[in-house]
Order: C-alpha cells, then sequence, then structure tokens
C-alpha cells in the first residue's frame, strides 16, 4: 500500500491539530493517505475537483474534518461514491454542535460517517477508515486485532494500578 489509500481533508488549516489524530492512526497501521485543505464554502471548485478525482487517484476512503456549518464531508459525499467519514471540529462558540449537526445531518442518498466532535472523532475516522481498508486488506485486520487487545490491555493495566492502588 504505497500509494494513498485515505484523503483527510481539512477546512482549514487550523483544523490541522484535529485531523492528525486521524493521520497518526493511519501512519500507526501503514496507510499510506495525503492531507489537504479544502473549503466547501471558501474553494468549493477546489472541494469539487478534488471529490471527483479522488478514486480514480487510488482513493478508497476520505476523511473530512470542518468546523461552524461544516459542509465538507457533505459536499465531498455529494460527488463521489467513495466512504466519506465526517469529523466535526470545536471552532466556534458553539462547542462544535454546529458542526455535529451539519455533519451528521445529511440529506437521504448521501451518506456521511460521523464520528464525535474533536480529537477523538478524528482518533476514531481514522480506525474506521483502517476497518473499511481491512475488508479488502488482510494484513489490516490482523493489525486491527493486535490493536484491540492492546486497548484492553491497556483497561486491564489501569484496573490493577486503581485496585492496587
Amino acid at each position: 500500500m504505497e500509494n494513498p489509500l485515505v484523503g483527510i481533508v481539512m477546512g482549514s488549516a487550523s483544523d490541522r491539530p484535529v485531523m492528525e489524530e486521524a493521520a497518526r492512526i493511519l501512519e500507526r497501521f501503514r496507510v499510506f493517505y495525503e492531507m489537504i485543505v479544502a473549503s466547501a464554502h471558501r474553494s468549493p471548485e477546489r472541494t469539487r475537483e478534488y471529490a471527483r478525482t479522488a478514486q480514480q487517484r487510488g482513493l478508497q476512503v476520505i476523511i473530512a474534518g470542518a468546523g461552524g456549518a461544516a459542509h465538507l464531508a457533505g459536499t465531498i459525499a455529494a460527488e463521489t461514491v467513495l466512504p466519506i467519514i465526517g469529523v466535526p471540529i470545536d471552532s466556534t462558540p458553539l462547542k462544535g454542535m454546529d458542526a455535529l449537526l451539519a455533519t451528521v445531518q445529511m440529506p437521504a442518498g448521501v451518506p456521511v460517517a460521523t464520528m464525535a466532535v474533536g480529537k477523538a472523532g478524528a482518533k476514531n475516522a481514522g480506525i474506521l477508515a483502517v476497518q473499511i481498508l481491512a475488508l479488502h486488506h488482510p494484513e489490516l485486520q490482523k493489525k486491527l486485532l493486535e490493536y484491540k487487545k492492546e486497548l484492553a490491555l491497556q483497561v486491564e493495566v489501569a484496573a490493577k494500578k486503581t485496585t492496587d492502588g
């Protein structure tokens, strides 16, 4: 998997600290990705072109993060048949609720898998992208099983520290 399989799109460069959580997960699983800035409102043609050409460039999943009105994921979903994972970003006085509702409330026929607001959502978007890719990449299935075991072990270690404390 040397060519990017996942596109990470953010509505603004200021969204990068959140979206880097998705990138970290993809790096952990050795999934190549590309990361760009494209705004549904400020650069609509750039966003459309990115979405329209994503599949021919080899992308299989797109993670789109945006704050405020957050139409980025939906705009991309309208232009491609690839799975789109939306990450609402907390960038307004509404604490990401506006982004969450704009991302999750898609009309029938234009699905966007919507994650939690912020860094946890971006991390989960990375994991979901790997899970989608694992359907056709058995080596990723094995890595996901190991990852789940690591998560369970972390809980066991924390529980032991709490009860032994």
